[in-house]
C-alpha cells in the first residue's frame, strides 16, 4: 500500500511540475511598452536581478527575453528593416549618420524613416512586411550595425 502511494505521488508531482515551468511570453510590442527592446537574453534578465531587487521588473524582463543558446539567434533573419531616427536628433548620433550617408546602400531591404523625437532602432519585419522585432541602437557602432544587418536581413534577390 505504501509504495503504490509513493508511486501515485512522484506521478502526480511529475505531471504538474510542467505547469510550474511554463515561460509567460508577451509581444514584441508589450515588451516595447515595458521598456525592453532588442534582443535581451534570459541570462541578461539573471544578471539583472543581482542588481535589482524589484521582482515585477525582472519577471517583466523573463517575459521578454530569449533563450541562451548558441542556435536560438543565430538562426532568426529578417525579410527587412526599417532605420528609425528622428532627423533632428542625428547630430548626436555620428555613428548612424555614417551608416546612413555611406553604408546604407548596401542594403537595398533597409530603409530610412525619419519619425519626429523617435530615437534610434531598427525595426525588423517579417516577409509580409510586419514589424517582428525592434531593436534600440543609440550607442551602436557603424561597424556594429552592419555586422548585424548582414547576419540578420536576409539579402535581395536580383531581379
Amino acid at each position: 500500500m505504501g509504495l503504490s502511494i509513493y508511486i501515485f505521488s512522484l506521478v502526480l508531482l511529475f505531471s504538474l511540475v510542467p505547469f510550474g515551468f511554463t515561460k509567460e511570453q508577451l509581444s514584441s510590442r508589450e515588451c516595447e511598452d515595458l521598456g525592453f527592446s532588442g534582443l535581451a537574453l534570459c541570462s541578461d534578465c539573471n544578471t539583472l536581478a543581482e542588481y535589482v531587487k524589484d521582482q515585477d521588473l525582472v519577471s517583466d524582463c523573463l517575459k521578454c527575453c530569449t533563450e541562451d543558446s548558441d542556435d536560438s539567434m543565430s538562426k532568426i533573419t529578417y525579410s527587412g528593416a526599417v532605420l528609425e531616427v528622428c532627423m533632428r536628433k542625428l547630430v548626436f548620433y555620428p555613428e548612424i549618420v555614417g551608416f546612413i550617408e555611406e553604408e546604407k546602400d548596401q542594403f537595398p531591404s533597409v530603409k530610412v524613416q525619419y519619425i519626429f523625437n523617435s530615437p534610434p532602432k531598427l525595426i525588423m519585419l517579417d516577409n509580409a512586411g510586419q514589424h517582428t522585432e525592434t531593436i534600440r541602437i543609440d550607442n551602436w557602432k557603424r561597424e556594429h550595425i552592419l555586422q548585424f544587418l548582414r547576419e540578420k536581413v536576409k539579402p535581395t534577390s536580383a531581379n
